[in-house]
């Protein structure tokens, strides 16, 4: 199984901009930080994982993630998270890789096991594994056999337009829900939510 793991990123300075009125710009750059170390440093503990691949439009953050033993893709002309998915997936697949793993890096609860379990549902040919967050909207993490069978439809409703898309084309859709993966940081209850979960635990 040659897997490989994809990471989209902005620019760390203009990340979690809808985080403005609760956080400054230096509190979010450490923010954006501190989750793409721990992200990157979950990928790459995972043996199946082959490798780790960062792509985006900010130097430093690909100098970062080269520091954490990562690969990475400049992101080229304007910004467009579906745009850079792809090419950073078209890199993989004609680098060889089987299966590509979408993972973004505002999933605070993320962990080396939960990679794991994630990546034990994968592994057939014509199937994606797909974790919704926690308002089933958005797609938090998305495993697809082979890396290119699905156009990437990240945005408002993309859960759904993501299994609606690889039924079509007869895939298999096996949905992971997680609690790890379900919480990702994009409003400021969002982080209210978090300080919960650091207090009372995921349940």
């Amino acid at each position: 199984m040659n897997l490989w793991a994809i990471v989209p990123v902005k620019p760390l300075r203009q990340g979690k901009s809808r985080l403005g009125d609760i956080l400054t710009e230096d509190e979010r750059f450490t923010l954006n930080s501190t989750l793409l170390g721990n992200t990157i440093r979950c990928l790459t503990s995972v043996k199946i994982v082959e490798h780790v691949l960062v792509v985006s439009r900010d130097l430093n953050v690909l100098s970062v993630a080269r520091d954490f033993g990562a690969r990475t893709l400049q992101e080229e002309g304007p910004s467009d998270l579906n745009n850079a998915i792809r090419l950073a997936t078209s890199f993989a697949v004609i680098s060889g890789a089987q299966h590509v793993l979408i993972m973004p890096t505002d999933l605070p609860l993320l962990t080396i096991e939960v990679v794991e379990e994630l990546t034990s549902k994968g592994g057939k040919y014509q199937q994606i594994v797909i974790s919704p967050d926690r308002k089933m909207d958005g797609t938090n993490a998305l495993l697809v056999s082979p890396g290119d069978a699905i156009d990437f439809q990240y945005g408002p409703g993309s859960f759904q337009k993501h299994i609606d898309q690889a039924k079509k084309k007869g895939l298999q859709v096996d949905v992971f829900q997680s609690k790890a993966l379900e919480l990702d940081l994009d409003y400021p209850e969002d982080l209210e939510f978090l300080r919960k979960i650091e207090i009372t635990g995921l349940g």
